[in-house]
C-alpha cells in the first residue's frame, strides 16, 4: 500500500507528465539562428569600432578601451528607448553579448524602478541583475589570482 508520500510524489509526476504535453514546444533551430546572428552582428559592430579607432590612429589598448564605451553607451541607449528589450526577446541569449548584456542589465532595472526615486529606486535597484555577475566575478578574479601568485 502506498504512502501519502508516494501518492504525493505520483501525483506531482502526472501533473508535470500533463505539463509537458501541453506546453507549447519552443522553435529551437530558429532561436539558435536569431542567437548566432544578433550576438555575432553585436560582435561585428565592436569590431568595427576598434577598428575604426586603430585607423584613427589610436593606440590598442586605448581603442579596446573607447570600443567598450562605445559598446556599454550602444547597450544603455538602445535599453533606454525600448529597442534591446525587443531584440533580446527576438535574439535570447545572442543580446546577451557580455558588454551590452551588462549595460542592459543595470540600465533596465534602473529604468523600472525610476517612480521610487534616485535613492531608494535607481540606486538601490541598479545593480539587481548585475550586482551578483560583479561579486563572483571579482571572488573569481580574486581567488584565481591568490593562486597565480601562490604557485610563483
Amino acid at each position: 500500500m502506498p504512502t501519502d508520500k508516494q501518492q504525493i510524489i505520483n501525483q506531482q509526476q502526472q501533473y508535470q507528465n500533463k505539463v509537458k504535453k501541453v506546453s507549447p514546444k519552443p522553435p529551437l533551430l530558429k532561436n539558435t539562428i536569431w542567437a548566432f546572428v544578433v550576438g555575432g552582428l553585436i560582435c561585428t559592430l565592436g569590431q568595427f569600432f576598434q577598428n575604426s579607432f586603430l585607423d584613427l590612429g589610436v593606440n590598442k589598448k586605448d581603442a579596446s578601451a573607447l570600443t567598450s564605451v562605445v559598446m556599454v553607451f550602444l547597450g544603455a541607449f538602445f535599453t533606454g528607448i525600448g529597442v534591446y528589450d525587443e531584440l533580446g526577446r527576438r535574439a535570447g541569449a545572442g543580446s546577451v553579448v557580455p558588454i551590452t548584456g551588462f549595460a542592459n542589465s543595470i540600465v533596465a532595472p534602473a529604468m523600472e524602478f525610476k517612480r521610487e526615486g534616485y535613492v531608494f529606486g535607481i540606486g538601490a535597484k541598479m545593480f539587481v541583475i548585475a550586482g551578483p555577475v560583479l561579486v563572483y566575478g571579482m571572488v573569481t578574479a580574486f581567488t584565481i589570482g591568490l593562486l597565480y601568485w601562490l604557485m610563483l
